[in-house]
């Protein structure tokens, strides 16, 4: 099944958990602020997330969510 993985920009404070705790190294923390100015975590290498969830459960904001696409 497919499945969907997003961060929300505007709930992520830029703490770097979610950068820490990434096996695959796919998170950066953004050069751009967000509307909390914040700089904000984002996927750097989309192409390697392994959709293990670490990112998702270490963030505090629960800016991340990886969802089941539904079609």
């Amino acid at each position: 099944m497919p499945y969907r993985y997003s961060i929300e920009e505007d709930r992520c404070k830029g703490c770097g958990l979610c950068v820490a705790v990434c096996p695959k190294k796919v998170l950066e923390i953004s050069g751009q602020l967000n509307s909390l100015g914040y700089f904000s975590a984002y996927q750097a290498r989309p192409e390697n997330c392994i959709l293990c969830a670490l990112c998702c459960t270490m963030c505090p904001d629960v800016a991340i969510s990886i969802s089941e696409v539904v079609a």
